[in-house]
């Protein structure tokens, strides 16, 4: 069964589920979250934290000579930047790299947890929290 918001609000049992894995309730963006519980559920403490520019402190940060090199990995998190905002707004689980794309895992797109291919052109960061 698909997770969709049940009414677009950032609401429903798996979405809200997501949210108290980092101590926020309903109505809360959740991308940083459901990273944070799908690391959870794979027996990871960390990270555990709703806001998705704290997945990428420079410590764990991927260099871009790291990324040309082809280190990205399966459950390496992905970053993008939004403009007007002037910070990361959005993370996802990287699935798979292809070339100049990546398959993805995100929460929080279309009121849902989709798959995407994304193109690196798009990535701002790319984050390691495995090692």
């Amino acid at each position: 069964m698909a997770v969709k918001e049940a009414t677009g609000n950032n609401d429903g049992p798996r979405v809200e589920e997501y949210l108290a894995y980092t101590g926020f309730g309903k109505g809360h963006a959740w991308c940083a979250a459901f990273v944070s519980w799908c690391y959870g559920k794979a027996g990871l403490p960390a990270p555990r934290n709703a806001w998705s520019p704290a997945l990428f402190p420079l410590a764990r940060r991927y260099t871009k000579e790291q990324i040309q090199g082809g280190v990205i990995r399966r459950a390496d998190l992905f970053a993008i930047y939004n403009q007007k905002l002037g910070r990361i707004d959005h993370v996802g689980i990287v699935q798979k790299m292809e070339r100049n794309w990546i398959l993805t895992v995100e929460g929080n797109v279309n009121n849902g947890v989709l798959s995407k291919r994304r193109s690196l052109a798009t990535i701002y960061a790319f984050s390691n929290w495995l090692d």
